[in-house]
This record gives C-alpha cells, sequence and structure tokens, in this order.
C-alpha cells in the first residue's frame, strides 16, 4: 500500500524521506482530494495483467513506454534528475506505473504544503493536469516505470509560476469545488 507523508522543510538530499517528526501521514482520500488518484497492480505481470488494460482502456491512455532512471540506464542523468525534481505541472494527467525499484513523487496540497507520496513495485499514479509537483529517486536510485498518455506523449514541463495556463485555472476550480 502506497505511504504519504507531509515534508519537512530540509534542503539536504532530496531522496531522504523527509518526514515531518511527528509524521503526519497523509491518507489516500486526502490524495484524492487533491485529484491524485491511486492504483495497485501486478507489476510482475504488466504485460499481460488484464487490469492494466481495462484501465488504459477505461482511460484512453493509448500511448506507452517505460523508463529506467539510474545512472547507468539514463542519459544525461544528472541533468534528468535535476529536472524532475523542479516544481512544474503538465497541461495533461501525468500517470506513472512502476515496475521495479521505488522513488517519490511530490505534490501541493491545497494550501501549498508538500506531500511525497512513497512509490514502489505495482503503484500506480495518476497526478492531474494543473497540480504542481516533482519526482525524485529514493536513497536506493533506481525506478523502472511505464509512462502512460491519453494520445500522443506531450513531455513538456511548465516550471513554477505556471498560474495562468488553463490546466492550472482548471486544477484550482477542481480544489475549490472539492473543499465545499
Amino acid at each position: 500500500m502506497v505511504e504519504a507523508w507531509y515534508m519537512d522543510e530540509s534542503q539536504e538530499d532530496q531522496r531522504a524521506p523527509h518526514r515531518l517528526q511527528p509524521n503526519r501521514a497523509v491518507s489516500l482520500e486526502q490524495l484524492r482530494r487533491l485529484g491524485v488518484v491511486y492504483r495497485k497492480l501486478d507489476a510482475d505481470n504488466y504485460e499481460t495483467d488484464p487490469c492494466l488494460k481495462e484501465i488504459r482502456r477505461a482511460e484512453n491512455y493509448s500511448w506507452m513506454d517505460i523508463i529506467t532512471i539510474h545512472k547507468d540506464k539514463l542519459p544525461n542523468y544528472e541533468e534528468k534528475i535535476k529536472t524532475f525534481y523542479e516544481e512544474h505541472l503538465h497541461l495533461d494527467d501525468e500517470i506513472r506505473y512502476i515496475l521495479d525499484g521505488s522513488g517519490y513523487f511530490d505534490v501541493r496540497d491545497k494550501d501549498d504544503k508538500w506531500i511525497r507520496i512513497s512509490m514502489g513495485k505495482g503503484d500506480m499514479i495518476t497526478l492531474p493536469a494543473g497540480i504542481y509537483h516533482r519526482f525524485t529517486l529514493d536513497e536506493n536510485n533506481y525506478v523502472k516505470a511505464m509512462r502512460l498518455f491519453v494520445g500522443e506523449p506531450v513531455w513538456t514541463p511548465y516550471n513554477r509560476p505556471a498560474d495562468d495556463f488553463s490546466a492550472r485555472k482548471q486544477y484550482m476550480k477542481f480544489l475549490a469545488e472539492e473543499a465545499q
């Protein structure tokens, strides 16, 4: 089961857990109210998994690839790690399915506080278009993930501030409606 918590303010190693003391856990329901969708799947059988096939059909995830983030596998590794960790948003949902290894997705809550989501093998997450977020490896320094898209992939991150995009405005409207 996925675990999430509010982060401390430390600027030290981004791959450390950065839990507040005492820990402030975040539930799946709290993540859902931010528009974050979590699923647990069978990563050992992703090529034939009927659950993944049904999710892809239902959500119209027509395009996918697999990325391995490790210093020996990813060209321009250090540059990519820095880019992934810069706070940004996308104009489309970001869907990631962890096939092996582990890492962290950080998302902003409605009060602009960081929530860290620990992702491991079998975890699938959908971050809504317009949410500020970032990604980093954890201390294991390795993850293999499936990236899914509706239609052709768009890789463009828009670093904060990016509040004028319609995706951000729609996301903020969603948050306001969830708060009612």
